[in-house]
């Protein structure tokens, strides 16, 4: 009983403290859409525009759906996309070290799509 209590524990603080961590590298890129300015690095070859708002979606909208647990498992897969792009197209030519925090955001969160919410989420698997 107490390790099924711990493991829920765990994965909702796996869940909750890389999304909430991830919401601060969003919410200027989302501040920016609001004030209308829509320059952004184009990785994708898609445009600068729809760049920006992939990356909202990635950074703030999932981020927040995985926090509360709707969906946590899909909600996981864009910004592990995101993180994937950062850290393989957008700083392929740097160092290691900068490169190191999308490589873990991108590690928590494939984790999050493998092992779920837990039962602390809208989930409750």
């Amino acid at each position: 009983m107490q390790n099924k209590l711990l493991n829920d524990v765990g994965l909702a603080i796996l869940r909750i403290a890389p999304s909430a961590m991830i919401l601060t590298h969003g919410i200027p890129k989302f501040q920016k859409i609001i004030n209308g300015n829509l320059e952004f690095g184009d990785p994708l070859g898609i445009g600068a525009a729809p760049s920006l708002f992939l990356a909202v979606i990635g950074e703030v909208i999932c981020p927040i759906l995985i926090i509360i647990g709707f969906k946590t498992r899909w909600m996981a897969v864009p910004p592990a996309i995101t993180m994937a792009v950062a850290a393989f197209i957008h700083h392929a030519s740097d160092d290691f070290g900068t490169k190191e925090k999308a490589f873990l955001y991108l590690a928590l969160f494939i984790v999050i799509i493998l092992l779920g919410p837990g039962r602390y989420s809208m989930d409750r698997k």
